[in-house]
């Protein structure tokens, strides 16, 4: 089952960790063909948000809400979102290029060869796109994760620290390719500490402190 929806909300949410409180309270709305780009200081909730919204992580209180679908579709709804964690989570051994048709495979993908092809052009990693990840600087392998994020074109696409590692022209191709995706129609949420590279993307900067929102939008 595919599900498709224009907006996801989030309404009190909060997340411990025994005693840790990483979210306290969370309110926010993120819509298609916007980008929201989340700013705070290390432990102040951001990536913590990333996982729930990814539905990787499930809130302690409050919810989350995907269009008209809840967290109890989570199955379904994960089929629509892509996600690039800070720790990138490729298979070391695998190629870029084996790392990437495993995945359209397990999403189901019937073209698979086809859209990694296109991926691995679009993201210029054809050097080395048949070696094994383990032999990757940070740049590479942060593009394979973010093609890998972007094959079954998803509805919510989540990036935690996606410029990481990259040089300067990869970071302006990574721009253009945000803008692509919000002219899709993507609902785009990209956690970063960057100011020049979240100035170029952001429709809406969110501000956390302490598992809070301090400063909604700008």
């Amino acid at each position: 089952m595919k599900l498709d929806f224009e907006d996801v909300g989030v309404t009190g949410l909060a997340k411990s960790y025994g005693p840790t409180l990483a979210l306290r309270g969370v309110d926010l709305d993120f819509t298609a063909g916007s980008v929201t780009v989340v700013q705070g200081a290390n432990g102040s909730g951001k990536s913590t948000l990333l996982w729930l919204l990814a539905l990787l992580a499930y809130p302690t209180k409050g919810r989350i809400r995907y269009g008209r679908y809840q967290t109890a579709h989570a199955d379904a709804l994960r089929g629509r979102i892509g996600f690039v964690a800070h720790q990138l989570q490729l298979y070391p051994g695998l190629s870029g290029r084996e790392n990437l048709v495993l995945a359209a495979n397990l999403q189901g993908i019937s073209d698979s060869t086809q859209r990694t092809d296109q991926l691995a052009q679009a993201f210029s990693v054809e050097d080395y796109w048949n070696r094994p990840v383990r032999t990757y600087s940070r740049g590479q392998a942060q593009r394979i994760a973010i093609a890998r994020a972007l094959l079954h074109e998803p509805r919510l696409l989540l990036m935690d620290e996606p410029a990481t590692g990259l040089d300067v022209k990869s970071t302006e191709s990574f721009v253009g390719l945000v803008e692509q995706q919000k002219h899709r129609g993507a609902i785009v949420v990209i956690v970063t500490h960057e100011a020049s590279f979240a100035s170029s993307v952001a429709d809406r900067i969110v501000h956390m402190d302490r598992g809070r929102i301090v400063e909604p939008s700008r």
